[in-house]
């Protein structure tokens, strides 16, 4: 059985840095590519960053890009989210998934779902 969990949220302020965790356990974490995704209140979940197997592939939403870093250690079953320069707009839940495919912004390819960490952006 496949279990994420996410780490790291709190509440910062605007301009200020946080870091997310997900650790996965139960699998094969080597061979999943890992993305993390958002929701903020009223709206539906949206793709934030993704990445490939081995870390080399990185895909970013516009909004993210150039602020936000994923990355990934294989042999801590982790995969990070380095946000910085946050903005009151980056407020949401975060999640992190997993997927058996490589990485893909597409929520519906992903198998495994953490529970989600809060992030609050404070202007």
């Amino acid at each position: 059985q496949v279990q994420v969990v996410e780490s790291g949220g709190g509440l910062v302020q605007a301009g200020g840095s946080l870091r997310l965790s997900c650790v996965v356990s139960g699998g094969f974490f080597s061979r999943y590519g890992m993305g993390w995704f958002r929701q903020a209140p009223g709206n539906e979940r949206t793709f934030v960053a993704t990445t490939s197997w081995s870390g080399g592939i990185t895909y970013y939403a516009d909004s993210v890009k150039g602020r936000f870093t994923i990355s990934r250690d294989n042999a801590k079953n982790t995969v990070y989210l380095q946000m910085n320069s946050l903005k009151p707009e980056d407020t949401a839940v975060y999640y992190c998934a997993a997927t058996r495919k490589g990485g893909t912004r597409e929520s519906r390819e992903y198998q495994y779902w953490g529970q989600g960490t809060q992030v609050t952006v404070s202007s």
